[in-house]
Parts: C-alpha cells; sequence; structure tokens
C-alpha cells in the first residue's frame, strides 16, 4: 500500500505524537509498505531513526509564522526559511507558546486555501503529486484538517486522521478563536474518510465534539517498540516511585509531588524515593524550580532525583529502576504512552480514574486507579499497593504481558493497516463499515503535547495575538 503521514514536528522537544508517528511509518515500511514521511513546521526530535529525515519540510515554522503576521513577505523567503539545516539550529531555542496566544494562527490554518498559508499548502500538494499517487493520506492530528480539502481534490486521494488530544490545546484559545476554531473543525470533519483514536474514550469525546458519524471512528490503541526493556526487580528497600512524562502543571506534576511528601510523612513509606524524569523544555523550567523549591521546604530534596529529556537507552534504564510508577494527568488524556512504558518494564501504575486511563487498566490489568484525583486520594493508592507485595507483583506480571502481546508496534501497524484496508474496500465496494465498539479494536482498526505550542515563537517569544 502506498501511504503518506504528515507529522507536525516539535523542534527540540520530545513530543509523543512524534515518536507514535515515527514507529508506525518504520513499522509499516518493515512490513513492505512503501510510506512517504512527511514533517510539517519542524524537524523531529526522535529516540529511534527518524522516518522523516530524506524528506523536506513543509509549512516551515518560521515561514507559517511570519506569513500570518507579514502577508507581504516573498514566497521565496518562506521557502527559504523551510530549510531543515535552518530550522533544526532555531528549534532547539524555541520559546514555548502557550496555546491561548496561537487563537488566530490556529484558525488561519485551519481554514487552508483560505488562510495565510494558503502558499504552504499549495507548495505541499504540488509535491506530493510529483512523488508518486498514495492510496491514502494520514493526518497526524486534526489539527491539520485545512490541509484535507486541498489534498483530496489535488490528489484524489482517501484522508484519514488520527486524533491525539486536540480539544485540550483547543479549548484552551482565547476567544472568539476558540468558537472559530472548534466549528472550522465541525465543518472540515466531513471531509474525512475514517479518523483513528487511541482510545474509546478519546473516540467517543471527538465524536461528539466534532459531530462525527460514529462508524467512522475507529479505535486503534497506540503502540510502543518494545525493544530493549527490562523487567524491573520492584525495589523495596527503599522502594522507587517513578514519574516519566513532559514536566508540566497538565500533566499533574505538582499532585504526584504533594503525594509524595504525604507519603514520607508516614512510617510505612518513609524510605520511598522518588524519579522524576521526561521532557523539559524551555517553558517548563520555571515550573520545574517551583517544584523543587516546595522539596527542599519539605527537607526532601535528597529524596528525589531530576532525569529531563532522556535519550532512550537512559529512559529503559530508568524504567528499569522503578517499584511503582504513576503521571496523574489532570486533563482528558486521550492514551498515555508513558504508561505502556512502564508496564514494558514491569512496573505497575496509579492513575487517575478518568479520561483513557479506566479503559487502559481494565485492558492490561498493569496498575489500578486512585480514588479521586486529589493528592491525598493518590498517596493513599500508591500507599495500598506498595503495602501489597503480592499484588503488586501480580500487578507487574499482568501489565508486562498484556503489553508485549497487545502494546507493541506490530500491533498498532495491523490495527492501522485494518482501518486503511476497509476504506478501500468501502471505496470498491460501497460496503464499508465500521464501530466504536471498546478498546479491543486494534484488532480490526500519544496533549497538551500538541506541536501547535512550541512552533510559533521560534525567534519571535512574545504575545503573538497582540
Amino acid at each position: 500500500m502506498n501511504i503518506v503521514q504528515l507529522t507536525p514536528g516539535a523542534g527540540g522537544m520530545y513530543c509523543g505524537g512524534c515518536f507514535r508517528d515515527n514507529a508506525l511509518v518504520k513499522g509499516l515500511r518493515s512490513q513492505g509498505h512503501d510510506v512517504l514521511m512527511v514533517p510539517l513546521y519542524l524537524p523531529l526530535t526522535l529516540e529511534d531513526d527518524d522516518q522523516s529525515k530524506e524528506t523536506p519540510i513543509f509549512y516551515g515554522g518560521i515561514g507559517v509564522f511570519l506569513r500570518q503576521y507579514a502577508q507581504w513577505l516573498p514566497s521565496s523567503w518562506t521557502r527559504w526559511l523551510s530549510h531543515r539545516s535552518l530550522l533544526g539550529k532555531v528549534a532547539g531555542k524555541a520559546a514555548r507558546t502557550r496555546p491561548e496566544d496561537t487563537g488566530a494562527l490556529t484558525v488561519s490554518m485551519l481554514r487552508g486555501l483560505d488562510g495565510r498559508q494558503a502558499g504552504e499548502l499549495n507548495a505541499l500538494v504540488d509535491w506530493l503529486k510529483e512523488h508518486g499517487q498514495p492510496d491514502v493520506v494520514c493526518l497526524s492530528n486534526a489539527l491539520l484538517l485545512g490541509m484535507c480539502p486541498a489534498i483530496k481534490r489535488g490528489l484524489g486521494v482517501k484522508v484519514v486522521c488520527t486524533l491525539q488530544g486536540e480539544d485540550t490545546f483547543l479549548d484552551a484559545l482565547r476567544e472568539p478563536y476558540r468558537t472559530e476554531a472548534w466549528e472550522e473543525l465541525s465543518r472540515l470533519a466531513a471531509e474525512v474518510d475514517a479518523w483513528i483514536a487511541p482510545s474509546q474514550y478519546y473516540g467517543r469525546t471527538m465524536q461528539n465534539r466534532l459531530k462525527v458519524v460514529e462508524n467512522r471512528i475507529h479505535v486503534v490503541p497506540n503502540g510502543i517498540p518494545l525493544e530493549g526493556y527490562q523487567m524491573s526487580s520492584l525495589p523495596a528497600h527503599p522502594p522507587v516511585l517513578g514519574y516519566f512524562a513532559r514536566m508540566c502543571p497538565q500533566k499533574g506534576l505538582a499532585t504526584l509531588v504533594d503525594a509524595f511528601c504525604d507519603l514520607k510523612k508516614q512510617d510505612s513509606t518513609k524510605h520511598l524515593k522518588l524519579m522524576i524524569g521526561g521532557g523539559c523544555g524551555p517553558g517548563d523550567v520555571a515550573f520545574v524550580e517551583s517544584l523543587k523549591v516546595t522539596l527542599k521546604h519539605a527537607g526532601l530534596s535528597d529524596d528525589v532525583t531530576w532525569h529531563p529529556n532522556l535519550s532512550r537507552e537512559e529512559k529503559l534504564d530508568f524504567f528499569s529502576r522503578l517499584t511503582l510508577f504513576s503521571v496523574p494527568a489532570l486533563y482528558g488524556e486521550s492514551f498515555g504512552l508513558y504508561v505502556l512504558e512502564s508496564l514494558a518494564s514491569g512496573v505497575p501504575v496509579v492513575q487517575p480514574p478518568h479520561a483513557a486511563f479506566p479503559e487502559i487498566i481494565a485492558q492490561t490489568g498493569g496498575g489500578i486507579l486512585s480514588e479521586g484525583l486529589s493528592a491525598q486520594d493518590l498517596s493513599a493508592s500508591i500507599r495500598c499497593l506498595l503495602m501489597d507485595r503480592p499484588r503488586l507483583l501480580a500487578k507487574a506480571k499482568e501489565g508486562r504481558e498484556s503489553v508485549i502481546r497487545t502494546g507493541s508496534v506490530q500491533s498498532m501497524c495491523d490495527g492501522v493497516l485494518n482501518v486503511f484496508e476497509h476504506l478501500s474496500r468501502w471505496f470498491e465496494f460501497n460496503g464499508f463499515e465500521a464501530t466504536l465498539d471498546g478498546f479491543d479494536q486494534s484488532k480490526s482498526p500519544p496533549s497538551m503535547q500538541l506541536h501547535f505550542l512550541w512552533v510559533f515563537s521560534i525567534i519571535f517569544p512574545r504575545d503573538i495575538e497582540q
């Protein structure tokens, strides 16, 4: 099958969506499919070989920004500003743009050929025409839907869109852009031939918000490369609690720190250690420093270690040293690759009882849900599992076996290919049917981490709405 994957890059930032798409493309290629991965905005920062490294970057982040706020800019300038080498140098210094500051630009991008970035869209479509006729074009997330009509008409191709936590970003936009963006997305949703959601929870969420016909949404759980993960010994003397995600408020890191402080006050868990790892960009430093101050005031600085921006090998070692894991995300997480990563190392998880987590815990059996969302609820649940060693070991074994069985890149590729093949048969026989009927749809068909958060203040660290 001939497939084009369009994926926004996050420059110097680690991004779960980039990891997922890159792993998917690599897996599909290993099965003999012809997959062209096209990066957008900025280069991808990855743990594995970049499957897009031979492809030019379209919608270069600097040019897209300037086109929005300097319409007089010659097209030759934007082409020059999209060179991979230049974007790579600048992206590492990017400040983090808040979603509420990107409303006008987001709406313009969603308007496609009627937006201020029409030139970039035409350039992309023309380039795709010159590089073969795909069977399917896959958009990494719904914020790319402005490209959909031009791609479908220009290439005569089917378009699939994966869903990766767009609602949190869109809901943070300022009015009137929030309403306008959702209206544009709802209008464009009819152009999409099939949707892929990573969880039943998020599929239903976006189905309701975009008013998508139910049989257009498939659930394909995310998968991770399982190579290199080793079973943790689940140390007990002392036990080690772990966190591995972006070091930001939305992921609930402050809640976890508060829960850790509470646990350290109790005799049964007073020897507990905390390891904090994950992406830490320029916009996260102040938050992290505030947490270090909290821990210092509690006299716990020596019991916590920080591990920002690890390589894959360092990440594998990180997980192998944990006893228990938790990322108590505060928002409606669409999936959470970090849960799979923990379970792949045989480390049980304690997650909040909302978003996709109940679904994932029920499917994998690799952990428990806290009673509520507070730090005290989280603390009580962590303590409960730490104090029940047989249950901890059973959860560890069950979770690892489940991820090996259904949480691999291979499982994800099989699910995605099934969607593509069903879609092709629908166009051939007009008999396509699909249902959003559960987490196990991987057999029949990665966030406040969305790339718009970083792209548009690469060299302009200011409030761009002004």
